[in-house]
């Protein structure tokens, strides 16, 4: 099945959802469930077993969407996504709970009119800002190393009492950063940073 086109509307009454279409969850391996919550829901207590399966398998699919937590507004899409004939679909949403319940129509920061549900918002939003915590402790954890290992660099230089003040270190540290990012600290780039940073006390 070809990839439909996204549906465009030009609505300023619809919720602007809030996450961006250029958010990306690539590693999100797994879904935080709320079991209690689920199990109070009244998806669960009254939708029939098929439309829970298909009610739940949406919750899943959306983790894909882009944005991230929405799904296309799109009858074919949504029955190709769930590997249902799309005559089968729509008669599921004849029903009087249907597996969109609660989703609703909103605007994306693309344009596009997306299915988005306010627990799969809050649960991609969590998501989100969890792999942000990661990230922003996996810079530190890199940027201690970095710096431990430069002081072991420019003792292994003969400059040891310099490499007992911290911040001469990370004065030398970020001069590197910016000058070669991307470049193996060797003993002649780090000999470079120190003089120029040396020139810049003058």
């Amino acid at each position: 099945m070809s990839k439909l086109a996204p549906i465009l509307v030009d609505t300023g009454t619809l919720e602007e959802y809030p996450i961006s279409s250029d958010e990306r969850l690539d590693s999100h391996y797994f879904l935080q469930w709320n079991l209690k919550r689920w199990r109070g829901s009244t998806f669960r207590k009254k939708a029939d077993p098929e439309v829970g399966w298909y009610g739940f398998q949406l919750f899943c699919i959306a983790q894909d969407g882009s944005p991230i937590g929405t799904l296309p507004c799109d009858d074919q899409q949504l029955a190709f996504d769930l590997n249902l004939p799309l005559e089968r679909w729509q008669a599921l949403l004849k029903r009087d709970i249907t597996p969109l319940h609660n989703w609703r129509k909103v605007q994306c920061d693309n344009g596009e009119i997306r299915f988005a549900h306010p627990v799969v918002t809050e649960t991609a939003k969590d998501a989100l800002k969890s792999k942000r915590r990661n990230a922003d402790e996996l810079a530190k954890r890199r940027e201690r190393k970095q710096l431990k290992d430069l002081v072991e660099k420019i003792k292994q230089i003969g400059a040891t009492p310099l490499a007992g003040n911290p911040a001469f270190v990370e004065r030398v540290h970020g001069w590197i950063l910016e000058n070669y990012p991307d470049r193996n600290r060797t003993e002649p780039i780090i000999r470079e940073a120190m003089d120029a940073v040396s020139m810049e006390g003058n």
